[in-house]
């Protein structure tokens, strides 16, 4: 074991007796824990670097040189040196599903970016070591690496043809079923499809459902053959939380539960009582369907009162207005390649968005919008400018999730009219696949984060787990930051680039999205963010300075311990 973790179990230890012996002392004798000896790195514009930082308790009581330190020192202040190593803020997660991935995290988990004859061969695979399972679930699969077709349920029946097999796609948006499944499910030439051109069964010449499933049939599919129990999301959400803990994620935005008010104590609140909630959620109410649209902000107001908790609270709205480019269904100016007739689509038009916004506005209501397609983006930001201008003074903040491609017009309309732009780095590595389907100046205007910065917008950044596409590694903001600053394949220096390369991030922008910039959306920017006195002590330890380290060994470089409220929660043994 080398020194600096032995320092780090150490210190744990002795928080851990010195919480107890100060219950039976009138007055402890000095802070709890001075840090130093390493890159500090504070993410505060007026100070970003220090020698030292203090905690007492949950907060940071002091931040500065190492001599400023010495007030604070008392007998029962311990010492962690750094030992060279570096010290950020918490990691904040702005967009993931901690309780929609618990569901998924111990599933089969496919490659995002492998082959389908990979697919097939882990599905097998995976088939072979469950036997007993009644059903063959996972995730993971790129629609687009199937063609226009989609996926097909011949693959899988070939491989598995006596039980169901259902396996959602990297942003769950569509799914992949074997013919039991669809025989188990009922679907026939006969059924109708939700939603058609949206959600819909694909179907072959002759009216067959092929076996893809999409948008809200995937849902309908996965609800129908049982695919997730109360047991398996409880065990799975402690995962997710760990894992996350592991990659020094302090915080998260839970994008979206459709019915939260059944799920959240009775998954989170078990968790606390397991001593397994670690991190701070500030978590949504999600609305996918034009019947939600009068009682969304009632039902947020209810969630609201409801969840309150010192570790989460769910009070945001969040809007799924379209789809993905994969499956064609994210909502454009012009038709997708191949496809005359189809620019996608969104879930509400404008005026129905502006009245869910205008409305959360009113009762001071963050919201959020699942919004990939220029169109769709274009509609939210004229919806939320018809709600800005009825409440001027609200106090509600505005986010737009996933912003795949912005047109030139929209793009300086974020900082205007401060929008927060969310996002996941890791997608912006070269999209070989996807780019079929748009034209090449769509393709040109993916993701375009450092224009959003240059414009003066607010970034921010997170995983979307389990749509991340990389399985759990998805949720590693290091993993993030390195594809955000070379927009490439993870650790290949001559893979190809993203278009645009001037869309490239630095460091520090991708630090502050994961960090201050992320606190800002969950609306606690005083409290968590960055290493600020009187700020809550969630800190990160790496082994490494990420601006000193070569870009293309940012994703491989280790945690060292993760600390919530001034305790660790995760070290590195």
């Amino acid at each position: 074991m080398n020194n600096f973790l032995y320092r780090i179990i150490c210190a744990t230890i002795l928080l851990s007796s010195l919480a107890l012996n100060a219950c039976g002392s009138a007055e402890k004798e000095g802070a709890d824990l001075v840090i130093s000896n390493g890159k500090i790195y504070t993410v505060n514009e007026q100070q970003p670097w220090a020698e030292a930082v203090v905690i007492d308790g949950d907060r940071i009581v002091y931040v500065g040189d190492l001599a400023g330190t010495k007030p604070f020192v008392g007998k029962q202040t311990q010492q962690m040196d750094l030992a060279g190593k570096m010290l950020l803020p918490g990691f904040i997660d702005s967009h993931s599903h901690p309780i929609h991935g618990g569901s998924f995290v111990n599933a089969l988990a496919l490659d995002t970016f492998g082959t389908v004859d990979d697919w097939v061969k882990a599905t097998a695979a995976y088939a072979n070591e469950h036997q007993d399972a009644p059903l063959i679930f996972g995730y993971g699969f790129l629609a687009s690496t199937f063609g226009p077709e989609g996926p097909n349920k011949k693959l899988l029946d070939a491989i598995v043809p006596d039980k169901p097999v259902l396996i959602m796609d990297e942003g769950f948006h569509g799914a992949w079923g074997n013919s039991k499944a669809l025989e188990q499910l009922n679907i026939t030439q006969d059924t109708q499809d939700p939603d058609p051109g949206f959600s819909y069964y694909k179907r072959d010449a002759n009216g067959d459902a092929t076996g893809y499933f999409l948008e809200a049939t995937a849902g309908m599919a996965m609800d129908g053959l049982n695919a997730i129990t109360k047991d398996i999301i409880i065990k799975g959400v402690g995962d997710v939380i760990g894992i996350m803990n592991g990659y020094g994620i302090t915080a998260a935005f839970d994008a979206g539960l459709a019915d939260p008010s059944a799920t959240v104590d009775s998954v989170l609140g078990a968790l606390d009582v397991q001593g397994k909630m670690t991190i701070r959620i500030v978590g949504s109410y999600m609305v996918a369907d034009q019947a939600d649209i009068e009682d969304a902000v009632a039902n947020v107001e209810e969630m609201r009162a409801t969840t309150a908790h010192d570790l989460y609270h769910y009070r945001v709205l969040k809007i799924m207005d379209d789809g993905t480019v994969e499956g064609r269904t994210a909502a454009m100016f012009e038709d997708y390649q191949g496809e005359p007739g189809n620019s996608g689509a969104t879930v509400f038009t404008e005026e129905q968005l502006a009245k869910m916004i205008t409305e959360a506005a009113g009762q001071q209501i963050d919201v959020h919008v699942h919004a990939l397609g220029e169109r769709a983006i274009h509609e939210t930001l004229n919806a939320i400018e018809v709600a800005q201008q009825a409440f001027p003074e609200s106090a509600s903040r505005y986010t737009i999730c996933h912003i795949q491609v912005i047109t030139d017009q929209d793009l300086p309309r974020f900082a205007k009219m401060g929008v927060i732009a969310q996002s996941t780095p890791l997608w912006a590595s070269f999209d070989q696949e996807g780019r079929q389907f748009v034209s090449e100046d769509q393709f040109n205007r993916y993701w375009r984060f450092e224009s959003l910065r240059r414009s003066g917008a607010r970034l921010t950044f997170g995983s979307d787990f389990p749509a991340s596409g990389a399985g759990t590694l998805g949720m590693s903001p290091l993993f993030n930051i390195e594809v955000g600053h070379t927009r490439q394949w993870a650790g290949q220096p001559d893979a190809p680039i993203q278009p645009l390369e001037s869309e490239r991030l630095s460091i520090a922008e991708l630090i502050k999205g994961y960090t201050l910039n992320g606190a800002y959306q969950l609306h606690m920017e005083d409290e968590i963010g960055s290493i600020e006195v009187g700020k809550k002590a969630d800190l990160v330890i790496l082994e490494k300075d990420l601006f000193a380290a070569d870009p293309y060994t940012i994703a491989g470089i280790r945690v060292m311990a993760t600390l919530l409220n001034g305790k660790p929660v995760y070290e590195a043994l």
